[in-house]
């Protein structure tokens, strides 16, 4: 009769495992939490990725200012609205797109 008792008991146990095991992943630090996680992740990720390309992009930006005499007269102009003689310059208002 002890073997009966005895798988009883581990049954009984292992039904208590499994189902504790179900609600642990299943629950709000469970497997919904990890996907979340993951998904964060991956997100971060690409802004990294994102911010690394346009931190080159500055960079290489900055190089061409720095030896090329044509990009600094181009920028200066840019920044500081200078026409030379008989240039016209076109102020559109930003945001608005042909349609």
């Amino acid at each position: 009769m002890s073997t009966v008792v005895r798988r009883a008991a581990y049954s009984a146990a292992l039904a208590m495992m499994a189902v504790y095991g179900y609600i642990a992943l299943s629950g709000p630090q469970g497997i919904p939490a990890l996907r979340k996680k993951w998904t964060e992740i991956r997100q971060l990720e690409e802004d990294v990725a994102n911010l690394k390309r346009d931190n080159q992009a500055k960079k290489d930006h900055i190089r061409r200012i720095e030896t090329d005499p044509a990009e600094q007269e181009m920028e200066i102009r840019k920044r500081l609205k200078l026409l030379r003689p008989g240039e016209t310059s076109f102020i559109l208002p930003e945001g608005v797109k042909g349609k």
